[in-house]
């Protein structure tokens, strides 16, 4: 009887070493098998990186990351709230370029005013501007506020302008798009110098529209307001028509009035960016 207890003892140990031997041989074929999956893992997200980084460095190269271009958000003014001045002419393209320069020419009735506009300080104003004198949007209208006290600037750019007899509308018209401030001379003494072409808005950010005003003598105005461009002729003409007066019709509001002097936009055209 002993021995046959002894042997049924030395059978179930055997057994139980089995069976811990067997659990400790899956124990580290699991580990194993988890090492192999995170190495895999560490590796896939290694490759993962190197295929953006080549993919980013690739695109540097060839400018499909948007390099050389600026993306313009255009804010669609609701077809309740346009009023009778608002022209529709769609909206200009998102994507645009953002170096070199471009010459805008103002072809006037007393002759031309060109300006230089540096695309990397407003690519969007200037993408706007290129989409409106495609459009004929200034063609034939008139710059309708003189400033000539306190300030001296010549504000045209408004669509419904046109005619022989000024309107009370005057001043109220626009493009069908608003968009942001660019290129706020904020640390400019004084903002706005005699030659700058800068635009107007509403005095709320981003109420940027199609008018814009040419100074002609250095004017002090808060930095709210994109500076433009540069004149590179025609500024004596624009001095000419400040030196003629306003008939003060704007005095109670925002100040100024129409400019003696008519001074009608005859056509506005974008040359090509050069840079």
């Amino acid at each position: 009887m002993t021995s046959t207890r002894e042997r049924q003892r030395a059978a179930a140990r055997a057994k139980l070493e089995r069976e811990m031997a067997e659990r400790a041989a899956a124990a580290r074929k699991r580990r194993q098998v988890q090492a192999s999956i995170g190495a895999g893992v560490a590796l896939l997200l290694v490759v993962a990186g190197t295929v953006w980084l080549v993919m980013s460095v690739g695109d540097d190269k060839d400018g499909s990351t948007q390099a050389g271009t600026a993306t313009c958000a255009w804010t669609d003014i609701p077809a309740d709230q346009r009023n009778a001045a608002t022209k529709d002419v769609g909206l200009p393209p998102t994507s645009v370029k953002n170096t070199g320069s471009q010459v805008m020419t103002i072809d006037t009735n007393l002759g031309p005013i060109t300006a230089k506009l540096n695309l990397a300080d407003v690519p969007c104003t200037a993408a706007s501007f290129t989409h409106l004198a495609e459009k004929k949007f200034f063609d034939n209208t008139k710059c309708h506020r003189l400033v000539t006290q306190g300030l001296q600037v010549l504000q045209c750019g408004d669509p419904s302008v046109t005619g022989d007899k000024w309107k009370e509308t005057d001043g109220t018209g626009g493009p069908a798009y608003r968009f942001a401030e660019e290129n706020l001379p904020t640390d400019k003494r004084p903002p706005y110098p005699a030659g700058v072409i800068a635009m107007a808005n509403s005095g709320q950010p981003g109420s940027t529209g199609s008018q814009f005003f040419i100074v002609y003598g250095d004017s002090q105005l808060p930095a709210q307001y994109t500076v433009l461009g540069t004149v590179t002729s025609g500024l004596d003409l624009v001095a000419q028509v400040g030196a003629a007066g306003d008939d003060g019709a704007f005095a109670q509001q925002a100040g100024g009035g129409h400019p003696k002097k008519e001074v009608l936009i005859k056509s506005l055209t974008m040359a090509s960016p050069v840079g």
